[in-house]
């Protein structure tokens, strides 16, 4: 949620940004509008009640039944449009960074930077469907069956695969040799605290939801009436509340988690959208990160987790390129969110397996997150990003360390614990 003083003080610079994301700016003039109108009963509400105390003290008891009948009259109102303002603020979404570039859809998300070589293979490279129905790692068929379509199960070495990622990410996160080797790439004096493991819920209620600015599209999200309950769509989403309603001492700062789950998703609209295999399902696992810091860190530490997910991939030895997500394909809560794409040899193109997103204090401000030092009370800044997306990566490791025989090659950083150095063929 922005500062309305920051919408009032920037209107034509908001409803551009606004514009630019591919939301209606007329809610930014709307917010303005009810704000006025809020303000104006807040004035008016003020001046009753020093006119009913005043009269209270020269006990003038007509005159205060009937101020006090005004006051009844006007509180209504007041509500009513406290409450439709904070509906309509809560719709307009986060400005963007300078850097971010302008366009309407992914087609004009920029990339800058790749790292690594795909792989030229003497063979016609499979696609992770047909690898893995081989090595019987994969079943799509029985999951249909069973669940429905866009489920699948992760089978033997698909299996431990799984958890050898999510060991490794939280290895990684947890050592401080490593850490403070990637925090130095950002800065000499940058923060080199390690991550907090956490397991979260996986369910949230709506109102926390909202206040996370990611219970939209509710398309996308399943919801239990039942219980007034949503699964989540990401970690992140009962990562973030984590400090919600606290005042954090800002020498704590930052609090860096790190979480596994499982997330679901509807994938609203990608009916006919790749069907095949596990790339886009209902149910899937995340190794995720979040963070609170000092607004003056927020950026910094965005690169920083940039960092660990460049770090991770380069260790499993996957091609990637690095992508500025354009303003018409963020997420509304987003100041600047950045992708990774990695290389997939079986469809002959580099597809989104890490996202990083950087809020500034719009999810915080919802929260009411904020931190005290000796100078200032504010809001906190917040980042999130992907540190595996579980399915994506096994995607990519099937696809890029494939063997002609039908085996695939285990990248060396994952075998101590699936405990062997290839997936072979039954009967070999």
């Amino acid at each position: 949620m922005l500062d309305i003083q920051l919408i009032k003080n920037n209107p034509e610079k908001v409803k551009k940004a606004v514009a630019a994301k591919n939301f209606d700016p007329s809610i930014v003039d709307r917010a303005l509008e009810l704000d006025r109108k809020r303000r104006g009963l807040l004035q008016e509400v003020e001046r009753l009640r020093a006119e009913r105390n005043k009269l209270a003290k020269e006990k003038n008891i007509e005159e205060g039944k009937r101020v006090k009948e005004k006051l009844q009259k006007i509180k209504p109102q007041l509500d009513d449009i406290e409450g439709e303002f904070i509906n309509v603020i809560k719709k307009i979404p986060n400005l963007f960074a300078d850097d971010v570039p302008i366009g309407k859809d992914e087609s004009e998300n920029v990339v800058i930077r790749k790292w690594g070589e795909p792989r030229k293979f003497g063979f016609e490279p499979k696609d992770h469907m047909e690898i893995g129905e081989r090595l019987g790692i994969i079943n799509i068929e029985k999951a249909s069956e069973i669940a429905g379509t866009r489920f699948g199960y992760l089978m033997g070495d698909a299996a431990l695969m799984e958890f050898a990622l999510v060991q490794f990410a939280f290895e990684t996160l947890t050592n401080q040799e490593v850490i403070s080797e990637i925090a130095k790439r950002i800065d000499k004096d940058f923060s080199a605290k390690i991550f907090i493991p956490v397991v979260p819920p996986v369910m949230i209620n709506p109102e926390v939801f909202d206040k996370m600015a990611r219970r939209y599209p509710e398309e996308e999200r399943y919801f239990i009436p039942s219980d007034n309950l949503f699964l989540v769509g990401s970690a992140e989403h009962t990562l973030g509340p984590l400090h919600m309603g606290e005042i954090l001492d800002g020498k704590d700062l930052p609090i860096r988690y790190v979480g596994f789950s499982t997330a679901f998703r509807r994938e609203a609209g990608s009916y006919g959208k790749d069907t095949r295999g596990i790339l886009r399902v209902h149910q899937f696992d995340k190794v995720e990160m979040e963070s609170f810091t000092l607004p003056e860190e927020g950026r910094k530490e965005q690169d920083f987790f940039v960092a660990i997910q460049e770090y991770l991939m380069q260790s499993l030895g996957i091609p990637y390129q690095v992508v500025a997500i354009c303003s018409g394909d963020m997420g509304g809560p987003d100041f600047r969110q950045i992708d990774i794409e990695s290389w997939l040899p079986g469809q002959g193109k580099y597809r989104e397996t890490h996202t990083s997103d950087y809020m500034t204090d719009y999810q915080s401000r919802r929260l009411n997150t904020r931190f005290r030092d000796k100078e200032r009370l504010e809001f906190v800044h917040m980042n999130d990003a992907t540190a595996f997306a579980i399915g994506r990566t096994i995607i990519a490791i099937l696809e890029n360390y494939q063997e002609e025989d039908g085996s695939v090659v285990i990248p060396e950083v994952l075998r101590k614990w699936m405990g062997k150095e290839k997936i072979l063929p039954s009967g070999k």
